[in-house]
């Protein structure tokens, strides 16, 4: 990483901003009524595919704007993770971590300004909630918890194989294409039991900053915010960041 731990932060903000945007700006294109990814609400026309393109390059692109300024955490869990294991500072968890929950606000803010209309079309409840965060499909905490954790283990010791492998080490930006396609064939393969959102819902800060726009603004139409639920995509995927990082130093070292 380069740069003055201010760039740094403000790399981490725009970053998460950015991943929201695009993130859950897919997850709106798919769900709310009358939008041109999808007439009626849910994952009809392709949606889920839309979803995870979204996702992917919400994560990807960010990687290659900022990841040699701020080494692109843009969640929560992958700054503790790395704090846990020694290659982060401890006295800079707390910045990256408000900077990044920031950015996820700032970012639903834009989406939420942008799809007003189909939010005020949409009747639908659940679907609303679904552009914001994540939710109990399953109807069982214990599977969203089991579903985030080992989603972030497989998210963070993905990530860390292509970052460090010998063949992406002075290939940066393959390494940055690699994960993108990782986040993207886990919200495809993954997403059934806490939504199309569950890559974001490996991050605590793009489930919880959103989750806190839809209780707090007069969103259109929206019901609970489930808050009962909002401690699974907050614990679990820091619970799974560090055991991926640890399965990973254990077997490769870091």
């Amino acid at each position: 990483m380069t740069g003055s731990w201010e760039a740094r932060y403000a790399a981490e903000f725009f970053g998460t901003l950015i991943l929201v945007l695009l993130g859950n700006g897919a997850v709106a294109n798919a769900f709310l009524k009358n939008t041109t990814g999808n007439d009626d609400p849910g994952l009809a026309n392709g949606g889920w595919l839309l979803v995870a393109s979204g996702y992917g390059l919400g994560v990807m692109l960010p990687a290659m704007m900022f990841g040699s300024i701020s080494g692109n955490h843009l969640n929560p869990a992958i700054t503790i993770g790395q704090a846990v294991i020694g290659i982060f500072p401890w006295a800079h968890v707390a910045p990256y971590l408000i900077w990044q929950f920031l950015g996820a606000i700032a970012g639903q803010c834009l989406i939420l300004a942008l799809y007003w209309p189909h939010y005020r079309q949409t009747t639908d409840n659940e679907a609303v909630l679904g552009t914001f965060a994540t939710s109990d499909h399953a109807n069982s905490q214990l599977n969203g918890f089991v579903t985030e954790m080992v989603g972030t283990a497989v998210l963070i010791f993905g990530a860390m194989g292509l970052y460090r492998g010998m063949f992406f080490h002075q290939n940066i930006d393959i390494a940055n294409i690699g994960v993108g396609l990782l986040i993207a064939a886990m919200v495809i393969s993954l997403g059934g039991p806490t939504g199309p959102a569950l890559n974001p819902a490996l991050n605590p800060a793009r489930d919880l900053g959103p989750r806190l726009v839809h209780a707090l603004f007069p969103v259109p139409n929206k019901g609970s915010s489930h808050w009962e639920y909002s401690w699974v995509p907050v614990v679990a995927p820091i619970v799974g960041a560090v055991i991926g990082i640890w399965i990973y130093k254990i077997f490769f070292g870091l």
